[in-house]
């Protein structure tokens, strides 16, 4: 079974602290076959289910505290209904649902209905939406359910997710799946801490790498001289260090002190999912963890995509894809042999999450080695290479200078000290205040204003920083981000050139979506807005704009206006970003619709934008789904009035 590729790869050595995990949550899943009551999905498997499954349009949901083993070790846990994940709930669209949401923990709780359309007093944010959900109270959530597809929730309360407390979502269509399959299984990654999460996040605060071992080292060092010479290697090193920046930074915390679950599973506990040969089997993967970027692949075996954040795609063929916190994708395959692994790495390859598709339980397949883990370059910092704004790092010689600009040091096309004109663009900016006279905008703190329906046909490319980038929590500013969205990303880059694949492999990308139907309103956006992402590595400090939460305002969307969102990542992170309670539409750099998303990853160095159509009146989150990111402060308020 996969003999060819299995040899290729090896297999992943299990220590003695993997082992123990999950020794008592091995077992066969149930298909969802069977519960769905539809023709699109025949006979279920065999087994145990692992996940409770709840179907109808009344739920009643208990939130209270659980002891769990997944080390070897006994932590307290927050469950819904005593369950790791919590039970999957399987809706119908245009039906009505009612959850009554009980709190038996000593502190309020909440419940987020992730990507889901509905009113914002439901929407389940502390704070925001509501008040929350005091210890002892029972609240109950009613809304009519307008979309269909793979969807997922969650606390929205303190770090109460990254305990244990989130679960899946499938909206059965009114009409029928448009992708039918004989198997149908959800596939919910996530991590565990042994840790109290607030003592992870301490740590960050005081030491922002502590949970990194991906630093570089001599050894590295010493085949960076082999490989380009000793005054190359020397430069790169010194670029690196008066940045105060690592090539290393590919994830904040790590396999240090995270397990990686599938479906609340080891590696060693080993999910499975049963089939019979000749069969299709739907995989329903939903990214539910804290702090990972997966990156997953079943070796072996083509995965052909046809659903992303719940909409309908064209169905693309892959054999690897990377999704983050947040998002969702549904995949299509057709097993023929016996058995296969489902793999799923960590970006910063620290570790795993792993089940096995078999044709009867007992049977496993090779699991793959780690991938090593792939430096950033100075294209994930620098964007188009040819300018890029740091904060306080100091000189550095003018050869290593080139593409980079310093707040010491002005140069053509950058920031300084909250002012730059760009002669080509025809624009100006001082103290976060930019006009431009092509399409005639006035930008203010990070919000553009367009009158110019012409100039809106396609997304601005003028970087505008505004003036509260320039301050301590902010430790680089990109001034030629990449706009492309055909980059997989650190680590899944020429992967069958490097021979870590076999030849040919294909790893998904955002311009290979395609949402059937198209965009949901063909207006012309009538203004822009845009916001970057920003933060201060060391200080472990995450923001818009250079603001963090509690230092900003709410962003203001007029009710029923057409409008696009322009996103720059100022930092050297990928960020998940979520905004609630409206579709986030994502188009190409020549405004063309891509793809309609709840959350969209934005790669370091990346200019991406989306239309909105503010049609949900109310306040509204808008947040890295990084979960210490959003912590740290990378959230902000949209109120639609």
């Amino acid at each position: 079974m996969n003999k060819k590729y299995s040899l290729t790869q090896g297999q992943a050595p299990l220590s003695r602290r993997r082992f123990v995990q999950g020794l008592g949550t091995a077992g066969v899943a149930l298909s969802l076959s069977g519960l769905m009551g539809t023709r699109a999905f025949a006979a279920g498997a065999e087994g145990s289910a692992s996940v409770p499954l709840l179907k109808g349009t009344s739920f009643d949901l208990e939130v209270a505290e659980q002891r769990v083993n997944f080390t070897g070790v006994v932590r307290t846990a927050t469950t819904i209904n005593g369950s790791v994940p919590a039970p999957t709930l399987i809706w119908r669209e245009g039906e009505t649902v009612t959850i009554r949401v009980t709190n038996r923990l000593s502190v309020p709780t909440s419940i987020h209905w992730h990507g889901i359309i509905l009113p914002f007093q439901m929407d389940g944010v502390p704070g925001i939406s509501f008040r929350g959900i005091a210890p002892g109270e029972t609240f109950t959530y009613r809304f009519k359910v307008q979309q269909s597809g793979t969807y997922w929730y969650h606390s929205h309360s303190g770090f109460q997710e990254m305990t244990g407390m989130y679960g899946s979502i499938i909206v059965l269509p009114a009409a029928g799946e448009r992708f039918p399959a004989d198997r149908d299984y959800v596939v919910q990654l996530s991590d565990w801490t042994d840790e109290d999460p607030m003592a992870v996040f301490a740590k960050l605060k005081h030491q922002s790498d502590y949970y990194n071992f991906n630093q570089p080292t001599a050894v590295d060092f010493a085949h960076d001289v082999s490989a380009v010479g000793v005054q190359q290697a020397l430069s790169q090193r010194r670029m690196w260090n008066q940045m105060r920046m690592s090539p290393g930074d590919l994830a904040d915390v790590s396999a240090e002190t995270f397990t990686y679950l599938m479906n609340g599973t080891t590696p060693a506990g080993n999910w499975t999912g049963l089939f019979k040969q000749g069969e299709k089997v739907r995989l329903r993967f939903v990214n539910g963890a804290s702090n990972t970027f997966y990156d997953v692949r079943i070796p072996g075996l083509p995965l052909t995509v046809v659903q992303t954040d719940g909409q309908d795609v064209e169905p693309v063929t892959v054999d690897e894809f990377r999704f983050g916190p947040g998002e969702t994708y549904d995949v299509v395959v057709s097993p023929e042999e016996d058995a296969y692994t489902i793999f799923a790495q960590s970006m910063d390859r620290s570790g795993y999450a792993s089940g096995t598709l078999s044709v009867r339980s007992g049977l496993t397949a090779i699991v793959p080695a780690l991938d090593p883990p792939q430096p950033l370059t100075m294209a994930d910092m620098m964007g188009q290479m040819n300018g890029m704004n740091h904060s306080g790092h100091g000189s550095m010689p003018m050869g290593q200078m080139k593409g980079m600009s310093h707040d010491s040091m002005p140069m053509d096309g950058m920031n300084h000290d909250g002012m730059s004109m760009n002669h080509d663009g025809m624009s100006m900016n001082h103290d976060g205040m930019t006009m431009n006279h092509d399409g005639m905008s006035m930008n203010h703190d990070g919000m553009t204003m367009n009158h110019d329906s012409r100039a809106l046909a396609k997304p601005s490319q003028t970087v505008r920083h505004a003036r509260t980038e320039y301050g301590p929590g902010t430790d680089m500013r990109v001034d030629s981000p990449r706009t492309n969205l055909d980059d997989p990303g650190v680590g899944l880059r020429d992967l069958s050139q490097s021979g870590l694949r076999p030849p040919g492999h294909r790893v998904l990308t955002l311009d290979m979506l395609h949402t059937i139907g198209g965009s949901l309103d063909k207006r012309v956006p009538e203004r822009e807005v845009e916001l970057h992402l920003t933060g201060n590595m060391e200080r472990y400090a995450w923001s818009f704009d250079g603001l963090e939460f509690g230092q900003s305002t709410p962003v203001h969307f007029r009710h029923g206006e057409r409008l696009r969102v322009i996103l720059q990542n100022d930092t050297m992170m990928t960020h998940p970003m979520h905004m609630h309670g409206m579709w986030s539409e994502l188009e190409n750099e020549r405004g063309e619709f891509v793809a309609r998303r709840h959350t969209i990853p934005v790669q370091p160095a990346q200019r991406i934008s989306f239309q909105v159509t503010a049609d949900a009146l109310g306040r509204w989150a808008w947040h890295c789904h990084l979960l210490f990111h959003m912590d740290a402060g990378m959230f902000r308020e949209v109120v639609v009035s």
